[in-house]
């Protein structure tokens, strides 16, 4: 086939780096904003952070870079030839540092300082926050310090180290000693001592092998004349399902005990740890910094930004002041990290206020919410904010995600504004939110002797002219993590 030459004309869709940057700022959560700003700032030197800005640091740059300026000897493109005016500039600070040194006896304020100091150890060793230790590490301890022979431990220490988060060993002795090396000579009967021997260490329960063992080595370590201590001990050996899925009337008959015994029973059951290696796990705490914040100015609810969310940028002026004097190459490394800098900037404005409009849309379309709670939310959808503000859906989707809006009534995503709705009796909608605050309130108030089935709740939602049925009213409970009738039951 023979090669030509060919002319097409085709239209496709570009994304230039500043607005790819402008996208992937605007779905950076606050923190990760943070993150990749100082990123940037470390890597550019024509971008800085306004809050790190010593003043006087920056008018001796600025002096200095007058001087440099005025030299006809100073050549910017060259920055290894040292000119006069900094060299002297150099000598010039020497001789302040000098003459100051001459003028005060700064040794002798040093020596007073030093023994005002030494009264107060915190000062040269700050204190800090101890780490806490762990499940592993508090049971070693624990083993450390028992009169035990060193084989004794370390086999008890292998037990130790298959411990799951919770306390529990869930691998069987038997697999156990089969995965150990035979020249260990560790045999079934070691390892039962060593389960007997960590099972008596503290956090009682730790060493179970099941949520039963758990609680009945908790209950067994109580003294003997603890109230209703046996009863206790037989639920939870016999019949712990009949008190998960509180059968108390058959609990009752098997007990011959009345309603106050069997309260104490269960409030004894209830009071243990099942997961006795849960307080020494390391939780992450999440920190929220709202970008928005809500008050209410007379009788308008008004949404500003948060100061502190938002990062204080700006052109690093020496730099900027160096190439705006020096255009000799403008192909130069420092005019493209300027560009970028300025494009930064632009970008991070642009982002607060895309969030900043968003924000008062909802706070516009959600005035209800904020005068009455959750039961007066209305229901909102993507398209109404787009269509509202000129945006694309997927703007918005962006802007809601990992974005917080600190209310007089808590902190809360702005995706959390937007939800589905159900049709109403009078051909309205009432928003998913809305339902399930209403359902929370019917829990809540409802007599515990005769909790509200699902059933019931959708009946009374009905009578308020929302039609919701048995199954949406057990998925919305579900989610919000509302136990079963008859799990709601009490005494």
């Amino acid at each position: 086939m023979k090669p030509t030459l060919q002319l097409k004309l085709s239209q496709q869709l570009t994304l230039t780096p500043q607005l790819q940057q402008s996208i992937r700022l605007l779905q950076l959560s606050t923190l990760e904003l943070n993150q990749e700003i100082d990123r940037i700032v470390q890597e550019n030197p024509l971008l800085e952070m306004d809050d790190d800005i010593d003043q006087g640091e920056t008018e001796y740059q600025d002096t200095l870079l007058e001087s440099q300026l005025k030299s006809p000897q100073s050549n910017l493109s060259e920055p290894q030839e040292e000119s006069a005016e900094v060299i002297s500039a150099t000598d010039a600070g020497t001789q302040l540092e000098t003459s100051l040194t001459n003028e005060f006896d700064w040794s002798g304020r040093n020596e007073d300082f030093r023994g005002t100091r030494d009264d107060y150890d915190e000062y040269d060793f700050p204190q800090q926050s101890s780490e806490s230790l762990s499940l592993r590490e508090y049971l070693s301890l624990q083993l450390n310090l028992s009169q035990t022979t060193e084989r004794d431990k370390k086999i008890t220490g292998l037990l130790i180290d298959s411990l799951n988060d919770d306390g529990y060993l869930v691998q069987d002795l038997e697999e156990l000693v089969n995965l150990l090396p035979p020249e260990l000579e560790i045999d079934i009967d070691d390892l039962n001592t060593a389960l007997e021997r960590l099972q008596h260490l503290d956090p009682p329960g730790v060493g179970a092998c099941n949520l039963k063992e758990c609680l009945v080595m908790q209950l067994q370590v109580l003294p003997k004349d603890t109230p209703c201590r046996d009863q206790a001990l037989l639920i939870v050996n016999n019949h712990l399902e009949s008190l998960a899925s509180r059968d108390f009337r058959g609990i009752k008959k098997l007990l011959h005990c009345d309603d106050n015994d069997l309260r104490i029973i269960q409030s004894l059951i209830i009071h243990l740890n099942p997961r006795p290696g849960s307080e020494f796990g390391y939780a992450t705490a999440h920190y929220i910094i709202p970008d928005v914040i809500v008050t209410k100015n007379g009788s308008t609810w008004v949404a500003n930004l948060n100061p502190e969310a938002m990062p204080r940028l700006r052109i690093n002026h020496l730099y900027a002041n160096i190439l705006k004097r020096n255009r000799t190459d403008p192909k130069q490394k420092l005019f493209s990290q300027l560009d970028e800098a300025k494009w930064l900037i632009k970008n991070v404005h642009q982002r607060f206020d895309t969030i900043l409009r968003v924000s008062r849309a909802i706070v516009e379309r959600q005035r209800q919410f904020f005068e009455h709670g959750a039961v007066a939310m209305r229901p909102l959808v993507l398209r109404e904010i787009s269509d509202s503000l000129d945006l694309h859906e997927s703007t918005i989707s962006r802007v809601t995600t990992q974005k917080f809006m600190r209310t007089p009534r808590g902190t809360f995503e702005l995706k959390y504004f937007f939800g589905s709705h159900v049709a109403t009796d009078s051909g309205g909608a009432c928003s998913a939110i809305a339902i399930r605050a209403l359902i929370t309130q019917l829990v809540n108030a409802e007599n515990t002797k005769k909790p509200l089935s699902d059933q019931h709740i959708s009946e009374i939602l009905g009578q308020q002219g929302i039609v919701v049925a048995r199954r949406t009213v057990a998925k919305y409970r579900e989610s919000m993590q509302i136990p079963p009738v008859n799990l709601r039951k009490s005494i």
